[in-house]
């Protein structure tokens, strides 16, 4: 078992780190706040992940106990900033299907982003700072997989810790059962609205809807047998006291593969838990990475760094009709500011009886005359 998926998973890590990033830009143009923290929490699980991989393979020495601090609140915090940044992505979708002005002033969209960090960072924040308390030491380390945080499996941790996932999890729920009925009573509503709102489209709308719902249907059942899983691999044990709980806090266990692998339970909650991370950044690009948006963005960045060797773009034509103007161009004269596109000059069109000009070039006369 040492070492099974090396180096399959430190390459997934690094592709999820890297496509989970991809839409990023253009979300951060469209203010989709939910959909930025839900990319940044998936890119920083799957790097946190990675460097773990690669620097405890084969090996379970602690190198970087600081590093080890600051990776496992990374886990702690993914664990419940990922269902946080889903709950906002619904509560937007809801927000929009009731035809509410969804972040269309600046103020607006300001009010929307600072509730969607307080929900996504702040209360993760909280959160992994409550863990404190049913935190029975430092961490563990086990090798070809690294740092981890340790929960002293008691009745407090699962009030704390374990259930957090689940009640974003049926929250989200709520929401996204109410977008459904909200957008089947409002539907010539919505339609209106999307044409109204540049920075959502009904295509990226069902994209975000079928992400959340898929986050749904995975976060509630895993954060559930996660519970069953610690529970069987590690009896709950009762809770006697703070002293007790955090009685030599400062140790670090360290666990060989030979040692950790003969418990099958924990296999799988270990390797579950930082699969499925990884799962989450293919699933957000599997949605979003093959957009009409992101095939634009792809080719933008395409001709970017084919200019730096030389290539570029094909000119656009640009039509003219000419039976419209009454007159022929000079040639085409490309301005020296225009970029790409042709600036074609016409010759001056002189008035006649029977075109509206005429009778302003005679007004303009007969005023001059005056």
């Amino acid at each position: 078992m040492t070492g099974l998926d090396y180096p399959l998973y430190p390459i997934f890590a690094f592709l999820g780190f890297v496509v989970a990033l991809i839409p990023l830009p253009w979300h951060l143009q469209a203010w989709n706040s939910g959909t930025c923290y839900y990319m940044i929490w998936a890119a920083l699980s799957c790097l946190n992940q990675f460097i773990n991989s690669i620097v405890w393979h084969n090996n379970a020495i602690n190198w970087a106990p600081i590093w080890c601090d600051i990776s496992i609140r990374i886990m702690l915090g993914a664990s419940v900033g990922i269902p946080a940044a889903s709950l906002c992505i619904n509560r937007r979708l809801y927000n929009i299907a009731k035809t509410h002005a969804v972040a269309l002033t600046d103020e607006g969209k300001r009010r929307a982003v600072l509730i969607d960090t307080l929900i996504c960072v702040l209360f993760p924040m909280a959160v992994v700072a409550l863990q404190y308390v049913v935190q029975g030491h430092r961490f563990d380390i086990y090798e070809d997989i690294g740092c981890y945080p340790f929960i002293y499996n008691t009745l407090p941790a699962f009030f704390l810790w374990d259930s957090w996932p689940i009640i974003i999890g049926l929250v989200s729920s709520v929401y996204c059962g109410l977008s459904l009925k909200a957008f089947y009573l409002r539907r010539a509503q919505f339609t209106h609205f999307m044409k109204s709102n540049k920075s959502l489209s009904a295509s990226r709308y069902f994209r975000l809807m079928a992400l959340a719902t898929t986050e749904i249907v995975c976060t509630i059942p895993l954060a559930s047998f996660m519970i069953w899983i610690n529970s069987a691999a590690e009896p709950v044990e009762p809770w006697i006291s703070w002293e007790n709980v955090h009685y030599d806090f400062s140790r670090v266990m360290q666990y060989p593969s030979a040692l950790w692998t003969t418990n099958y339970l924990l296999v799988v909650a270990i390797q579950l838990t930082r699969w499925i991370v990884v799962v989450c950044a293919f699933i957000f690009f599997a949605f979003f990475g093959f957009a009409a948006e992101a095939r634009k963005n792809y080719s933008i960045a395409f001709w970017w760094v084919a200019r730096i060797f030389g290539i570029y773009p094909p000119k656009p034509q640009q039509h003219i009709n000419l039976t419209r103007l009454n007159c022929a161009p000079r040639g085409p004269a490309i301005h020296p500011s225009a970029g790409l596109l042709p600036v074609y000059v016409v010759k001056e069109l002189k008035p006649t009886s029977s075109s509206p000009l005429y009778w302003e070039h005679s007004q303009s006369k007969k005023n001059a005359i005056v």
